[in-house]
């Protein structure tokens, strides 16, 4: 879930790229199933940076409506600085999972290209690199498509199993919602979800603190663009504040990343008590502000 109303300090990074710049360097060739990407010219120097691009390129794939494409990535004269490279690393490697028929890279400068190799040799993946866009190209045409007509989502669990999963505490002000163990798997275990908590929400015709539990969760990467989205209208309809404890590394490393391009703070503690605290610390900051 993502939030606006939070007491962690707020960062003092500041993205150097706009959405447009980001967009006129997103091109669909759609003959060929391609997403041509170009970081050409640009210097990746934090982590907002990053996640920024990366949020964007998500949108514009979900924008198709097409799950899968290939992927044509222009390196020219780009730097990653040491600040921005786990982002990177971690969000492109979500990306490919989630989206990609394949991938090359081409015209890397000799600083990024080792950056791209050492990842390789640590991440088990194979960086296709070219020294020209051709060449690339030409890779590109050589691998099978994996598309299909339609690809129909099937729920990941029953709709039953939800109800002992949301509960309200009217004397706090507090919703709970228990994300233990669950996994989303794609967008549709997503949009069942969040239409189930909003359908709760909506009865008590009130707003509420949330308190989430995100012990062993998992938020698959097909699931990631969904779930930010969804996350964030809940909570500028219905939340007074929000609060997450609990998570597993992987999945509090998603949250952080995310939280840095869309402007929330993530709040992130590591028990259900020290969540409960921070969320009576906001009720007294929103009773001072009144």
């Amino acid at each position: 879930m993502t939030d606006e109303v939070e007491l962690e300090a707020a960062s003092t990074t500041h993205s150097t790229l706009s959405k447009t710049d980001i967009d006129a360097r997103i091109v669909f060739h759609e003959e060929g199933q391609i997403m041509e990407i170009s970081f050409a010219n640009v210097e990746l120097s934090n982590s907002l940076d990053v996640n920024q691009f990366y949020d964007r390129i998500e949108e514009r794939i979900a924008e198709t409506g097409e799950k899968l494409w290939f992927f044509l990535v222009n390196y020219c004269e780009t730097r990653i600085d040491t600040e921005a490279w786990f982002a990177f690393s971690s969000r492109g490697m979500d990306l490919n999972k989630a989206h990609s028929m394949g991938s090359v890279r081409f015209d890397a400068s000799e600083i990024t290209r080792k950056q791209i190799d050492q990842a390789a040799g640590t991440d088990a993946f194979d960086p296709n690199m070219f020294f020209d866009r051709e060449s690339a190209l030409a890779r590109l045409h050589e691998l099978p498509s994996k598309r299909r007509k339609k690809i129909v989502m099937e729920p990941s669990f029953d709709r039953k199993d939800w109800n002992w999963r949301v509960d309200f505490k009217p004397d706090d002000q507090i919703m709970q919602v228990d994300f233990r163990d669950f996994s989303f798997e794609h967008g549709r275990d997503v949009h069942d979800v969040y239409d189930f908590i909003e359908s709760r929400v909506k009865s008590t015709g009130r707003k509420w603190y949330f308190l989430i539990n995100y012990e062993g969760t998992r938020i698959q990467s097909p699931a990631w663009v969904e779930y930010a989205a969804r996350g964030k209208k809940l909570n500028q309809e219905f939340s007074l504040g929000s609060v997450r404890y609990a998570p597993g590394s992987e999945t509090e490393t998603d949250i952080r990343l995310r939280a840095e391009s869309q402007g929330f703070r993530p709040n992130i503690r590591n028990t259900y008590a020290e969540a409960y605290q921070l969320i009576v610390e906001m009720k007294a900051a929103n009773a001072g502000q009144t």
